[in-house]
């Protein structure tokens, strides 16, 4: 919204002694005072109401209605409200900030039940100034200062100025962070801002920009679908997927996963800012155009530093030639960034391919679904899954990817299973992973499913083995180290597990799935006594992943640990929102924890939390 200094929300604190009055022109009192000027908007407002006017203004309206009740309750007074913003005053600088941090965090948690799109958020500025009160509202440079803090700040956001930081460091309930000076519009001097968010309380895995490996190191983007039909995208992934897992399995080569690549498709993309941002000499990308029975796929290989081009190429193929296509845009790639591989590794990174090129397409629609990770893909994805074998009975990663459906089912939506529902459910994916093993054991996908469903069985020996096979044949599996962390996490080796979930990120920078290394990173934290670090690892997943409990389960269990009883209470009553017949009972049968007074502590943290059992 707009900035005029009326469409404003104002907290005020008066310092006992220090209002004072003056002649205005007219001959009229101005009373002045000393006061903490609290100012938010709804960034986007206008926005959102043009894709939802009713909607948007009822979600609105009722995050304002929560607010001033909080206003109100901490002892505020609300003057008015201004369009998606709202005026009030406030008796304390350090309440005030105290308030503001606890509507953030509220809002993080009710918005992490929602898509993206129909989020709404706030942004707060909080400027210690002088400010006119007249006629029952409050003017001036401070609140003008308030309200270019606010703008500048991000959403979900507070931003202070230094006058107020000084009041509330070390006896506010959060820590700001100093964000040096800044430019701030219509302010003249440059002014020094603080800031804090809850997802800024611990570093953020995917956004710290990581050095350089010591080996050649690559990107390699969504190939775009150039079919002109969109039911084709899952080809175009496809392809890119299997050059991505094929040239993984070079030791020698540092390989961004998947999910990171994925997470630039659709955006227009700067190679040099990607190459920072995931850390990375080079960056591929393409575009694949299927038609009929023929292929043609373009692949350009940059130098991400000075976007200088290595290689273009254009392969025009038959559709049966497609593995041998990928196979060949992989070699490509090694000799030109690794002109010299051992011959082990090429011998490691052969691929087995279906024999039939209609399963590899039932996969890859498989695998789309599954990424996800909502009970009705994960559904689709079985049925995709089955279609491959049909096809291809002996086409391991189809059986690999029935397994991991069954793994997402189990642990992400353990509310639709019972307990010898579970058990069966458990055993009919073992048998199809360990299938897709013995068809192909160099497989890592297959080893990294079967270490996950051991590990919900409760045989971590095994998993551990499995999970660490994946590895030595993906050194570059993301997903592998954070499954490895959790099977030690559950196995009571959380020192030995927590290097792991800061090293997997590594490998997947902007990872989708940064969600479970965060809820696990939060269990892990517990047992080691680190609560304030399990609580924030937890608000970040469930800000990434609202529609999985569990980020949601460890918030609730860390906050109980730390003694703040009314906020577990209140995430506990957030998790019944979103899963209405949630119960203690779900994580009982869910997760297997080997050391069993650990386990009953977690649970006695969530009973106390008046969650159902």
């Amino acid at each position: 919204m707009a900035l005029p200094d009326a469409n404003c929300m104002i907290l005020t604190w008066t310092q006992h002694g220090a209002e004072s009055s003056a002649s205005s022109p007219r001959g009229m009192s101005v009373i002045r005072r000393l006061t903490t000027i609290f100012y938010a908007d709804v960034p986007g407002y206008r926005r959102l109401t043009g894709v939802d006017e009713v909607g948007t203004h009822q979600r609105v309206m009722a995050m304002l209605d929560d607010v001033t009740a909080r206003i109100s309750a901490a002892g505020g007074t609300f003057l008015r409200y201004a369009g998606g913003a709202v005026l009030a005053t406030f008796p304390s600088v350090v309440m005030a900030v105290d308030i503001a941090a606890e509507i953030q965090n509220a809002l993080a948690d009710g918005n992490a039940a929602r898509v993206p799109d129909d989020r709404v958020s706030i942004r707060i500025g909080i400027n210690l100034g002088d400010v006119i009160k007249d006629r029952g509202e409050v003017y001036g440079d401070g609140v003008n200062l308030a309200a270019r803090l606010e703008a500048a700040a991000t959403p979900g956001g507070v931003y202070l100025s230094a006058a107020a930081d000084d009041r509330v460091a070390g006896k506010a309930m959060v820590t700001f962070t100093d964000g040096g000076e800044q430019e701030l519009k219509n302010i003249e001097r440059p002014v020094r801002i603080f800031h804090w968010a809850p997802s800024e309380q611990l570093p953020d895995m995917a956004h710290s920009a990581p050095a350089l490996p010591d080996k050649p190191s690559i990107a390699i983007l969504a190939f775009n679908n150039m079919s002109g039909d969109p039911e084709q995208e899952y080809f175009a992934d496809g392809v890119t997927e299997d050059i991505i897992t094929e040239l993984s399995k070079y030791r020698s080569i540092f390989v961004i996963a998947r999910n990171s690549s994925f997470a630039y498709k659709g955006h227009a993309v700067d190679i040099k800012q990607i190459g920072q941002e995931l850390g990375v000499r080079h960056v591929l990308e393409g575009s694949v155009r299927k038609s009929a029975q023929r292929v043609r796929v373009t692949a350009q290989l940059i130098e991400a530093a000075n976007g200088n081009h290595l290689l273009a190429e254009r392969y025009d193929r038959t559709l049966v030639d497609v593995f041998e296509l990928q196979d060949e845009i992989t070699e490509t790639i090694v000799a030109t960034i690794q002109p010299e591989p051992e011959v082990a590794e090429r011998e490691r990174a052969r691929r087995k391919s279906p024999e039939n090129l209609t399963a590899w397409d039932h996969y890859q629609c498989g695998m789309w679904h599954s990424y996800r990770a909502k009970p009705d893909d994960t559904a689709l994805a079985e049925s995709c899954f089955h279609d491959a074998l049909a096809v291809d009975d002996r086409y391991a990663t189809a059986h690999a990817g029935l397994g991991y459906c069954a793994f997402q089912r189990t642990l992400y939506y353990a509310e639709n299973e019972s307990l010898d529902d579970r058990a069966t459910l458990l055993d009919r994916a073992i048998s199809h992973v360990r299938t897709a093993v013995e068809i192909d054991d160099r497989d890592p996908f297959g080893q990294f499913v079967l270490g996950r469903l051991y590990a919900l069985r409760g045989d971590f020996d095994v998993a551990e083995e499995r999970l660490r096979r994946a590895i030595e044949l993906n050194p570059n599996f993301a997903l592998a180290y954070h499954g490895l962390g959790y099977t030690l996490t559950l196995s009571g080796r959380e020192e030995e597990a927590a290097s792991l979930f800061e090293r997997a990120p590594r490998f997947s920078p902007a990872d989708q799935y940064h969600w479970g290394i965060y809820s696990m990173a939060s269990f892990n934290q517990v047992p080691l006594g680190n609560h304030e670090a399990a609580v924030e690892y937890a608000r970040k997943g469930v800000r990434d992943m609202p529609n999985i409990f569990w980020a949601r389960v460890h918030l609730i269990s860390a906050l109980s640990k730390l003694g703040r009883d009314d906020e577990a209470r209140r995430a506990a009553d957030e998790i019944l929102k979103v899963l209405r017949e949630f119960t203690t009972a779900m994580i009982d049968r869910a997760i297997v924890i080997k050391n069993p007074e650990v386990r009953e502590r977690y649970l006695a943290s969530l009973h106390k939390a008046v969650l159902p059992a």
